[in-house]
């Protein structure tokens, strides 16, 4: 069976954000299993002119679908640590069972934020950055290398760095980052009991 593999696009009354970040992925994984000749994302998408969707392009090397689902928030307020020396998901797989499974010990959390060899990675739904005071930083190897992480690095509004699970209490503010949400700050106090 083919790996299937996934881009999430941000639709918004017709117009598709930040297009080119999730070609270029789309063709490094492609890349990686030895093909050569991509589709243009732009011409096999035709979203609806209304509403904000989060458009799903489900691919493998074969095959190619498009689908539009009406998009909501998820409220994000806590975060359970989740320790897993062995999860991998460095591309956006369909298959998304590691995370789920992890996911499923969230307890009265909101979301996951996962720990690999006691480095922070990524949340269940997406990247992560921390406030130091100064600048905003996101862990040097996340899970998943995101669209919206690799935009904000490439305009020098975030930097990587590795960050250990016991130094999460000292940075002051917390955003989650992806391409439906973008850069959202979810704590600006670090006393707020983000973490459980």
């Amino acid at each position: 069976m083919n790996n299937l593999f996934l881009e999430t696009i941000k639709v918004e009354d017709g117009k598709l954000f930040h297009l080119e970040y999730h070609q270029k992925r789309y063709e490094s994984v492609l890349s990686s299993l030895h093909v050569t000749a991509f589709q243009n994302l732009q011409s096999l998408l035709h979203p609806p002119q209304k509403g904000l969707y989060r458009c799903r392009v489900l691919y493998s090397d074969k095959s190619i679908a498009v689908s539009y689902h009406l998009y909501h928030k998820r409220k994000i307020e806590k975060l359970k640590l989740i320790f897993d020396d062995t999860i991998e998901y460095s591309k956006k797989y369909a298959d998304r069972s590691q995370l789920d499974n992890n996911f499923a010990y969230k307890e009265d959390a909101d979301d996951i934020l996962m720990i690999k060899n006691d480095l922070v990675t990524d949340t269940s739904i997406a990247n992560i950055a921390f406030f130091d005071g100064e600048k905003w930083l996101t862990p040097k190897n996340p899970l998943l290398k995101g669209t919206t992480r690799a935009r904000l690095l490439d305009t020098k509004q975030i930097y990587e760095k590795n960050i250990y699970v016991h130094e999460l209490v000292k940075y002051e503010k917390v955003a989650l980052l992806n391409a439906m949400i973008d850069f959202d700050i979810i704590a600006e106090d670090k006393q707020k009991g983000l973490y459980c």
